[in-house]
């Protein structure tokens, strides 16, 4: 009787376990649209840092008189400019101003918000209110608007690209600031952590070896989107004339200096708006991949 009802009793199999990063492979390339996105990024890293090896001309050379306005040929893939400079050379060049406000606002901002995000969800109180309102009051302009506002009033202190770079980092400062709040308010009330706590682990301790690694996939993805957002942000900002000094390439400034050209010249304005899409589509696909691939429901399984 007992040998019966032993045999009667199913055993339900523990899932099998597989390596992290091979799930994150399947996760993350399963999808023909990341891949390509990824590539795109490659392309744009690979242009920013060999611009000189790649670029034809030098883009801040001024042409002659002749060569202002030139249609795409074979001398000049992408034709020039009405000073006589060459397109496909400055779109090369524009590539390094974005990939550097890109990613200097968002490490400035990173470096800002995240502890203030950790310190407020983890203290909470007054500390928690202060720091949290002071977001609020950030985020009730929008960024571009908060962008221009802080561009305008910095501009008697710095020049040319920092402007956007300082103006930008302050803007996007309470996204990092409440993602984080609410991953620390969640992450704090683990188990693990109430044992650091009760093992005498010091505030620090607890906030940035144990609550900030478990809060950095979110955060990846957040600064994976935020950088496309920045790119196309300072693209409104140089075309409303805000950011890199003349004669610097930056595809904003493109775009202002092309559209005036609509139906002789499409390509001067229509370059750098395709390159601007490409790129800001490139960051917010990648960035859906990795939110997937990071899923925390996925870990440890196919």
């Amino acid at each position: 009787m007992v040998e019966k009802h032993t045999s009667d009793i199913g055993f339900s199999e523990a899932p099998v376990r597989v390596s992290e990063w091979r799930r994150f492979r399947r996760v993350f390339f399963e999808r023909k649209l990341v891949t390509f996105g990824l590539g795109v990024l490659v392309l744009l890293v690979i242009a920013a840092f060999f611009a000189p090896l790649l670029a034809p001309y030098d883009p801040y050379e001024l042409g002659d008189a002749g060569e202002s306005l030139l249609q795409p040929s074979g001398e000049h893939l992408m034709g020039t400019d009405i000073l006589g400079r060459d397109t496909l050379s400055r779109l090369i060049y524009g590539a390094r101003t974005a990939l550097m406000v890109g990613f200097i606002s968002v490490t400035v901002a990173g470096i800002i918000g995240i502890p203030l995000g950790i310190i407020a969800g983890y203290f909470g109180g007054v500390l928690n209110m202060v720091i949290m309102r002071a977001m609020d009051a950030l985020m009730c302009f929008p960024m571009l608007l908060l962008a221009l506002f802080l561009a305008a009033v910095l501009k008697e202190y710095f020049s040319g690209i920092w402007v956007v770079i300082i103006a930008l980092s302050v803007a996007i400062i309470p996204g990092y600031a409440r993602v984080t709040h609410g991953l620390t308010l969640s992450i704090k009330e683990n188990d693990y952590i109430m044992a650091q706590r009760a093992m005498g682990s010091s505030n620090s301790r607890v906030m940035f070896r144990h609550i900030l690694p478990n809060a950095f996939p979110p955060l990846i993805v957040l600064v994976t989107m935020q950088l496309g957002a920045l790119i196309l942000a300072e693209a409104g900002l140089s075309f409303l004339g805000i950011g890199i000094d003349p004669p610097g390439a930056a595809w904003g400034a493109m775009v202002w200096d092309g559209y005036r050209y609509l139906a002789n010249n499409p390509v001067l304005w229509l370059a750098p708006g395709i390159a601007i899409a490409l790129v800001v589509f490139a960051f917010n696909i990648v960035g859906d991949g990795l939110r997937d691939a990071l899923d925390p429901r996925l870990r440890g399984l196919l």
